[in-house]
């Protein structure tokens, strides 16, 4: 699955309506950038987080990373993903070694990762593949894991990793599986985002009008949405960002 805010840190691009947290001005330390798909997601970090949200949009996503200005003391993408391996549970925890699109490969950084592993205990490592939209069949996350051997699948990641590899920055991947690799996401979920990453209740109520079938599959994946999102949030916010290890 998939994303949320804009930088809100000064010389960063305009962070447009509602930016979300922030980081506080004339901060000494370089912050890290968080990369998120959605406000949900964001709310989980601490106010001095600097926080990119992309609204589930790539080419939004695009065009906010080519606009930062600031120096970065690393990347971090995070928030919920999509299951590609068949093992991997609803609020399963994953930080992966690599990502991987487009025919390119990116490693994230290991000991940030391996930090990351000792706050959140079991988490699962391999690669994660980066995706335009949600893969929204079973048969297209079967697809798709066969093409990369990706064990999750999610709509930041990649634009994240290669942002840091271009300013030479540490990266991590810190995601929890929100749907399963057997789960199919209805119709209304992939309308459930506003441009600013805030959930668009009016859009999913108006595809669950056209098509009222599909509120049984809407309804287990907000479940299992928010058991993505209390795996996340089971680790003090500001711990999060702690892990980076400092020069």
């Amino acid at each position: 699955m998939g994303a949320r805010p804009d930088v809100a840190m000064g010389d960063g691009p305009d962070p447009g309506p509602d930016p979300g947290p922030g980081m506080p001005t004339g901060a000494a330390a370089r912050p890290v950038l968080v990369v998120v798909g959605m406000r949900a997601e964001a709310r989980l970090l601490p106010p001095e987080a600097c926080v990119l949200c992309s609204a589930g949009d790539a080419v939004r996503l695009a065009a906010l990373l080519g606009g930062l200005g600031r120096d970065f003391a690393g990347v971090l993408s995070f928030g919920i993903a999509g299951g590609l391996d068949p093992g991997l549970a609803a609020g399963t925890v994953v930080v992966p070694a690599a990502v991987r699109a487009g025919g390119r490969t990116w490693r994230t950084d290991a000991g940030w990762s391996d930090a990351l592993c000792r706050r959140y205990g079991a988490a699962r490592r391999g690669a994660i593949v980066g995706h335009d939209g949600i893969v929204a069949t079973p048969a297209a996350k079967r697809a798709l894991r066969a093409e990369s051997g990706a064990i999750a699948v999610d709509m930041e990641s990649a634009a994240a990793a290669a942002f840091a590899a271009e300013r030479a920055l540490p990266f991590a991947v810190l995601r929890a599986v929100a749907d399963r690799a057997a789960d199919a996401v209805p119709p209304a979920a992939l309308r459930g985002l506003r441009p600013d990453g805030s959930a668009d209740l009016p859009g999913v109520l108006a595809s669950l009008l056209r098509h009222p079938g599909q509120l049984p599959g809407l309804i287990r994946i907000g479940r299992s949405s928010r058991r993505a999102l209390r795996a996340l949030g089971r680790v003090p916010p500001r711990e999060i960002l702690r892990t980076l290890p400092r020069p």
